[in-house]
């Protein structure tokens, strides 16, 4: 497999570069967040005092973390549906003007839109689990709201070395690769119901009886 790895934070060139399904990794310094992140930066006006610039790659994750001695260590850190996360992710894109998000499945069109106006993409999750991303955490360098929030919801700056694989959902031209997907889908679905032999517009059947929808 051909992997791209990609420095952080990410340049307008490389953003302008990839490539929609594109495969790539990322090195260099992220920050984490989950549902509280997203709350409290846009209801409450509270987050962390990261300097967003040089920090500028949100990853969608609450990981499993454990001290040793005076030092954290990632246990795992699997990525976290980030669809869940659409009533807030333009917001927060366009607050901090992030230019890289990470996580899994995918994030809707006003997310895409916020991308497209700061030139940033998202990337998505493929074939990996957290127990394999925890070995390209190279080093955790701070935690925020930790005993406010506890270890999941709580903000951890990371600093990371080829990390993923991860590919290109939405593209900075608010290009969305599952919608694409679906679209196509939906192109070829008569042409797939004429050859099994389905009749155009069916959508019920007969179940013991009574009719029910398919």
């Amino acid at each position: 497999m051909n992997i791209r790895n990609i420095k952080l934070p990410l340049s307008p060139e490389d953003a302008e570069s990839l490539k929609l399904g594109e495969i790539v990794s990322v090195s260099g310094m992220i920050f984490t967040g989950r549902s509280r992140f997203h709350i409290r930066a846009i209801e409450n006006d509270i987050y962390p005092t990261i300097n967003y610039h040089d920090i500028n790659c949100f990853f969608h994750v609450g990981p499993v973390m454990k001290k040793e001695n005076d030092d954290w260590e990632v246990v795992s850190i699997e990525p976290t549906s980030s669809i869940r996360f659409e009533r807030y992710g333009a917001d927060v894109v366009r607050k901090f003007k992030l230019r890289t998000l990470i996580g899994k499945t995918t994030m809707g069109p006003r997310t895409a839109a916020a991308l497209k106006e700061v030139g940033g993409v998202y990337l998505s999750k493929i074939g990996v689990c957290g127990n394999q991303l925890k070995a390209q955490v190279s080093k955790v360098h701070e935690v925020y709201f930790l005993d406010e929030l506890g270890k999941t919801e709580a903000t951890w700056v990371m600093e990371v070395e080829n990390f993923g694989p991860f590919f290109v959902a939405i593209d900075a031209h608010g290009n969305n690769y599952f919608e694409n997907l679906d679209q196509s889908a939906s192109n070829k679905l008569p042409e797939i119901e004429a050859a099994l032999g389905i009749p155009a517009g069916y959508d019920f059947t007969i179940v013991n009886g009574s009719t029910e929808n398919a």
